[in-house]
């Protein structure tokens, strides 16, 4: 079976509750993207989920293909909505982070190979703060998401990102396995 490259899959989350536990951490120290040539202004990660024995931000910011450990960090601890949210999805969850793209900023086109239901990998984002400035583009075609939506993408196709709004775009970015509870999920 040849999966789309995005699906806005039968599960939806409670916005404000969403936005209640991001109000928690906004404070905390978040950490600039590690990709940097993939990206103008500001693109900053907050991880909640990464691999064992990773201790610095980046690390644990970071999915090595050859990861097969997972743990929550300790800021998971603080919000308990952003826990029931990663229960509800029924596949191995391996990085969990939430990703902040500031107003004027925008992540280029790129390509992350290893992205794609299909070939095992899946990432999947759960808007919590968006705005009408904010364009999420998946071969060159829109891809428009509301908070408390959670959508599959086949990031291993060229994608893009602009926030010309005046807010913060923040997602809640879970990379799991695709399993066949989430192939069905997806082709639902």
């Amino acid at each position: 079976m040849t999966l789309p490259d995005r699906a806005k899959l039968p599960l939806a989350f409670d916005v404000a509750r969403l936005r209640a536990d991001l109000a928690i951490v906004e404070g905390f120290d978040w950490t600039d993207h590690f990709v940097r040539q993939n990206y103008d202004g500001r693109w900053d990660v907050l991880p909640l989920r990464h691999q064992a024995g990773a201790t610095h931000p980046i690390m644990q910011a970071y999915v090595p293909p050859d990861a097969t450990e997972f743990v929550d960090a300790p800021v998971l601890a603080a919000t308990p909505y952003f826990r029931e949210v990663m229960a509800a999805f029924r596949c191995p969850l391996k990085a969990v982070r939430l990703m902040r793209l500031t107003p004027g900023s925008r992540i280029k086109e790129h390509q992350d190979h290893d992205l794609a239901a299909d070939w095992g990998q899946a990432r999947l984002h759960i808007p919590i703060v968006t705005n009408p400035g904010v364009t999420f583009q998946l071969n060159r075609v829109p891809v428009t998401m509301a908070p408390g939506e959670t959508w599959y993408l086949r990031l291993s196709d060229p994608h893009a990102v602009t926030n010309d709004g005046d807010t913060d775009r923040v997602h809640l970015v879970i990379d799991c396995e695709a399993d066949d509870w989430l192939i069905g999920q997806i082709a639902a």
